[in-house]
């Protein structure tokens, strides 16, 4: 009996101590909290303010929302995902932002190149959208336009085009954020033939969509060549009523320069400043003539600004003086503009990677805009220049999970010594495989979930025929 009892003491001190050793995996088990994504890459470059280079990263989402940032095994071993996705020879960095573009022209890309500005608008793009704009063409190019900017890390965009409500009911099946800018002209325009329709558009287009939480309706004035004082007034009034953007073309070219100048007596800043359109909110786009008073005044007014390298370079508009309106205390953004000509596509590593030697053979020197520098215009000061970077621009909790990953294990990428020049000089929007906007995943590497790829491509082809059978009536008509 007493052998029994010193057996039976054993065994309830070995479970005892088995259950013991074993509670701590399952007491851990226990805390994992739910999520619905976790990212894991092998490097991580979050865009924080310290410019941080990580190694191995992960991120973990929950209701659209990143709620942890760290090294993987502890991210793992403190939350628990619907889905994991882990890329390791790549680099995790927020969605990229464009701030300039007008995503319906993907369906002039390339009409007519090699134009100077002035001649490309007038003889070419303005006779070609009196004849195809309509919401059905704006919807088709605008599904276009997203499935490129998808594809490429692209996760916030800028529009200034027409039917803007149609262009956000796009952005909106497509899963990505947009600050879109119904556009004010001084002629009758695609939607609205005088400013009365204008206003009248715009308004129902900002009631309609306003505290949508991935777009943002913005008024869109074209330019100071092309609209009065009393529609760009009209414009401030608005978007102070409704606590909305304004996004204008500025200083894009010289002739636009002096055209202002004979007009109004002074520069396009400077008028702008004299009819009160200037303050914050307000993004302009190109820049390329702007003088130091000019950007002095832009910096004092709050207003950021878009470089658009790639459309600047192909127009030959000049060379923005990106590097000087930094220093002026201006944010600056960067942007592809559109794809009928001023530019042919949407790839932000493009517009980074021009960006930077732009202002480097402008200044004879290599040393102005650096990598890190070009990527946080592309990210986080881009954000910044559209009023989203309280939500999105960098990786870190709290912010909306816009998220990209860009492989590195290419032929034109390896090796990789410094991860930030390589990301700006060497990668490409065909080497993101994956794209998260407000923690849905939109592009996995193989498809896009959100759009149907044929579908849009195959409407891109039905409308190139519709345009050049308008433009052929056009010509027979002359």
């Amino acid at each position: 009996m007493r052998g029994a009892t010193v057996r039976t003491a054993l065994v309830a001190a070995f479970l005892l101590a088995l259950s013991a050793a074993g509670a701590p995996a399952a007491k851990s088990a226990a805390k994992k909290a739910p999520c619905d994504l976790v990212v894991v890459a092998g490097h991580a470059l979050p865009m924080d303010a310290a410019f941080t280079v990580r190694g191995a990263t992960a991120v973990a989402v929950r209701g659209g929302a990143i709620v942890a940032v760290g090294d993987p095994a502890e991210v793992d071993a403190a939350w628990a995902p619907k889905q994991r996705i882990e890329r390791k020879n790549a680099v995790l960095l927020p969605g990229l932002v464009n701030t300039h573009g007008h995503a319906a022209m993907n369906l002039l890309r390339g009409i007519s190149n090699d134009q100077p500005l002035m001649e490309w608008l007038t003889k070419y793009i303005f006779p070609a959208e009196a004849k195809n704009v309509s919401p059905a063409f704006v919807t088709a190019g605008t599904e276009l336009a997203c499935l490129e900017m998808i594809r490429g890390g692209t996760t916030t965009f800028t529009d200034m085009y027409y039917y803007e409500s149609d262009v956000a009911a796009v952005v909106d099946r497509a899963g990505l954020r947009g600050v879109l800018g119904e556009t004010w002209i001084d002629f009758p325009a695609p939607g609205h033939a005088n400013l009365e329709e204008t206003k009248t558009v715009t308004r129902a287009f900002l009631e309609k969509w306003k505290g949508h939480p991935r777009i943002t309706p913005a008024i869109a004035p074209h330019a100071p060549y092309t609209c009065s004082r009393e529609t760009l007034q009209a414009a401030r009034a608005l978007a102070d009523e409704y606590g909305a953007p304004l996004l204008t073309h500025v200083s894009e070219t010289w002739d636009e320069q002096m055209q202002v100048r004979e007009k109004h007596g002074k520069s396009p800043t400077a008028w702008l400043d004299e009819v009160g359109f200037l303050g914050p909110r307000l993004c302009v786009a190109h820049g390329v003539w702007l003088s130091a008073e000019d950007l002095a005044t832009l910096a004092a007014r709050g207003v950021s600004l878009a470089h658009n390298p790639e459309s600047n370079m192909k127009l030959g508009s000049g060379i923005a003086p990106v590097a000087a309106a930094r220093k002026a205390g201006v944010v600056v953004g960067l942007g592809t503009d559109g794809s009928a000509g001023s530019n042919n596509d949407l790839d932000m590593f493009d517009a980074m990677d021009f960006a930077g030697k732009l202002a480097k053979v402008a200044a004879l020197d290599p040393t102005p805009l650096t990598a890190p520098e070009l990527l946080r215009m592309a990210t986080i000061e881009g954000a910044k220049a559209l009023g989203l970077d309280r939500l999105v621009g960098s990786i870190e909790t709290g912010k909306k999970a816009d998220l990209i990953v860009v492989d590195l294990g290419k032929a034109h990428v390896e090796p990789v010594f410094d991860l930030p020049s390589t990301v700006v000089y060497a990668s490409r929007a065909g080497d993101v495989s994956l794209t998260v906007v407000d923690g849905k995943v939109l592009w996995d590497g193989k498809r896009v979930t959100t759009l149907d790829e044929a579908k849009v491509l195959a409407a891109a082809r039905e409308w190139r025929g519709k345009v050049l059978k308008s433009l052929e009536t056009s010509a027979e008509k002359k």
